[in-house]
């Protein structure tokens, strides 16, 4: 079974160092029943910058990239069964976390949140997804 590439134009490419080349990812794959977005960020998705320093407004806006893409590739939030977080700053999560679970609505997902530097200065989030479409 061939693996589908998914696009949005809602959502910024991503796993770019030099915008004027073309990204080496994907941002999001069906494979069968499943879909895999890449991670996404806090960024605009016309300017690809980031949309704001605070921790809430990111999460936001990285949660809508994500929830973008998804429904390019035919599911909804209600579909993610898993979600991967990375913090630049763990003394973030309150707030981060407090953002999600506004954002989510809900909506119950498997989550692992860890702490790290994602690769983009200004970046303080992280996030991919998995999610079933059968």
């Amino acid at each position: 079974m061939p693996k589908i590439l998914v696009q949005s134009a809602k959502a910024p490419v991503t796993g770019f160092t030099d915008k004027s080349k073309p990204s080496p990812l994907a941002q999001a794959i069906r494979a069968g029943d499943m879909l895999y977005v890449s991670g996404q960020g806090p960024l605009d998705p016309e300017t690809k910058e980031v949309v704001s320093e605070d921790i809430a407004e990111q999460t936001r806006q990285t949660l809508t990239n994500l929830k973008n893409i998804l429904e390019s590739g035919g599911a909804t939030m209600a579909q993610v069964v898993n979600m991967r977080v990375c913090l630049r700053d763990t003394a973030d999560f309150s707030a981060f976390n407090e953002a999600f679970r506004e954002f989510m609505d809900g909506e119950k997902v498997t989550r692992t949140c860890i702490g790290g530097t994602p690769h983009r200065k200004g970046v303080k989030v992280e996030i991919d997804c998995i999610a079933y479409l059968g």
